[in-house]
């Protein structure tokens, strides 16, 4: 394999195309499924105004917006993955050479992925057609235990099938933590997947934190000679900017549940296996305000006879409630997303002792 100044060409040149692949696939796809969801009338149901009297007066001119827009990321990325399973089987070597499908590094990524976007989508199906309690499809403690069966089973793949039970900690090392391993790669996915759910409440707000998030996995991945990770990843990440695209203010389609559990779920796996789980908090540094400022507001109604922190929670929405434009908001909680990022990155690489300068 050749090398300049230490990158290995093959490989950026290899990810960097599927990256380009998948955002043109995307693009082709976006216009047709945004057609779909119009002409099926797959529009997003606003929450009633008794139950969340602020948000629904926040969002009430989003009702009806497509929906279900997540399903341009994982369907872009099964068809690019798939096309080129089928097509590296005749033996091409160019396909070969693209392919990606990787029993220790992909099969269990794209597995959490493809289980996720189905609870997801069958989420958003509940919340269109007003079915469940309220008429707003899943309750969260559902939809957690959900995460919880999906994290459990790739904590079970990691434990036995890989043999796994290491935890990497940054600037110290690494922790053989034996059985611990499955309830901790659990509360990893569990509180991701929660994590990405609550920040997908403003037009193109979760979409711009998980490029983020994905794109520094992606760093950590290629840095780590996870070829196959990283390569994942940026057919994720093309599919990704696409639906940004159309997601910003003002969107043309939501993310929806089957967007933010596969995608959430999917960064919690990814995280594992890179073993930088513990740089998730920065690299995800929203995510994790945004999920503090939902547990903040549940814990203080219930201890406090009802009382708020926040005017409405997650924190997005309180800072709109506060006079904040939503594209103010975005992009701000962008900026904090990219800084998180960046640092995250430079972490893994100062742990690892990799000269940045």
């Amino acid at each position: 394999m050749s090398t300049l100044n230490g990158l290995p060409v093959e490989q950026v040149i290899r990810i960097f195309f599927l990256a380009i692949v998948s955002f043109l696939a995307a693009f082709l796809l976006a216009p047709m499924l945004i057609r779909f969801l119009i002409a099926h009338r797959l529009g997003k149901q606003i929450r009633d105004s008794k139950l969340a009297p602020i948000f629904a007066k926040l969002h009430k001119n989003k009702t009806g917006t497509p929906t279900m827009g997540g399903i341009l990321v994982w369907g872009t990325t099964l068809i690019v993955v798939l096309l080129l399973w089928f097509f590296a089987r005749i033996d091409g070597p160019f396909f070969n050479a693209l392919n990606f499908f990787s029993r220790s590094q992909t099969y269990l990524p794209l597995a959490a992925f493809g289980a996720a976007a189905v609870i997801g989508l069958v989420d958003d199906l509940f919340n269109i057609y007003r079915i469940g309690p309220n008429g707003g499809g899943l309750r969260m403690r559902h939809r957690l235990i959900l995460y919880a069966v999906i994290a459990l089973t790739g904590a079970l793949w990691f434990y036995f099938k890989l043999d796994w039970d290491v935890l990497h900690i940054p600037f110290w090392g690494n922790l053989a933590v034996g059985a611990w391993y499955i309830p901790i790669f659990m509360f990893i996915i569990i509180a991701t997947g929660f994590s990405v759910n609550q920040t997908d409440g403003l037009d193109g707000l979760a979409g711009g934190v998980l490029l983020a998030a994905f794109g520094a996995y992606a760093a950590i991945a290629f840095i780590l000679g996870r070829y196959e990770l990283a390569a994942f990843l940026a057919v994720i990440i093309g599919a990704l900017t696409v639906f940004i695209w159309y997601n910003i203010y003002p969107a043309k389609f939501f993310m929806g549940d089957t967007g933010s559990m596969s995608m959430g779920v999917t960064l919690g796996v990814v995280a594992m296996l890179t073993n930088y789980a513990l740089l998730l908090p920065v690299i995800g540094a929203v995510l994790v305000i945004e999920a503090l400022s939902t547990l903040i507001q549940i814990g203080s109604r219930k201890l406090r006879q009802g009382k708020k922190v926040f005017l409405v929670a997650p924190i997005h929405h309180h800072l709109e409630a506060k006079g904040w434009p939503e594209p103010n908001v975005v992009f701000r909680l962008w900026l904090i997303a990219g800084f998180g990022a960046m640092v995250g990155v430079i972490l893994m690489l100062l742990d690892r002792g990799v000269g940045i300068g």
